[in-house]
């Protein structure tokens, strides 16, 4: 993957992989159109690692966030000609001090910010967050949830649920009543299930998640 794009407590942390540049800026244009509301008022920190950029591909970089509604507050680079451009554009540069593994699967520990909601989300009320968000009660129809990361819902999930927004394929969504208007993760949507036949009234706890390209449902049991 030549973008990577996660969500923590601090902002938006966005990681220029391998690759040349065209093919690298047209990934990142098309995350970021393909999630454009997340960005909204988001300021990110561009890693760029060992690429070096100079003052025009981190302006281009710069007014690309702007134009989904987002800043660049940071850009952190090995290369101190990298850190010069950025500065002489106004935003602070540091160099690496942890490198982001390229990722291609999820990681198994998971430093990504979590959001707890102690109350039911009803119809008209939305909770974006760029980590995880668990709710503890029920969300109504009308309520919507958008997520950097995983949603957990201990209780009815019956409104619309973004899970893995920034563009995280990993992400799941999980819920003791899975009965959402529609379910989102990262790029790929379905629309809710059909209605239990008579005699089905049983509920089980169910998760969602990506594999082999479509979501799927399944029941939420411990590993």
């Amino acid at each position: 993957m030549s973008v990577a794009i996660k969500g923590t407590t601090e902002g938006l942390v966005v990681t220029l992989g391998e690759g040349e540049w065209d093919d690298v800026i047209a990934t990142l244009t098309e995350r970021l159109a393909a999630s454009a509301g997340f960005f909204a008022g988001a300021e990110a920190t561009l890693r760029v690692d060992g690429r070096t950029l100079d003052a025009a591909q981190l302006a281009y970089i710069r007014d690309l966030f702007s134009t989904h509604g987002g800043s660049l507050r940071s850009v952190v680079a090995d290369d101190s000609a990298t850190r010069a451009a950025a500065r002489a554009l106004g935003v602070s540069a540091s160099a690496s001090r942890l490198r982001f593994a390229r990722p291609t699967t999820r990681p198994e520990t998971d430093t990504t910010s979590g959001l707890v909601i102690r109350r039911t989300l009803r119809s008209g009320q939305s909770v974006r967050h760029g980590g995880h968000v668990v709710v503890i009660g029920d969300v109504n129809p009308g309520a919507e949830i958008v997520a950097g990361g995983d949603v957990v819902v201990w209780g009815r999930l019956r409104g619309l649920v973004h899970a893995g927004a920034s563009g995280d394929t990993g992400a799941w969504v999980c819920a003791l009543q899975l009965a959402p208007t529609q379910l989102r993760i990262a790029d790929l949507f379905t629309r809710p299930p059909d209605a239990p036949s008579r005699g089905q009234t049983r509920v089980v706890p169910e998760v969602a998640r990506i594999q082999d390209e479509m979501i799927v449902v399944e029941a939420w049991e411990p590993a």
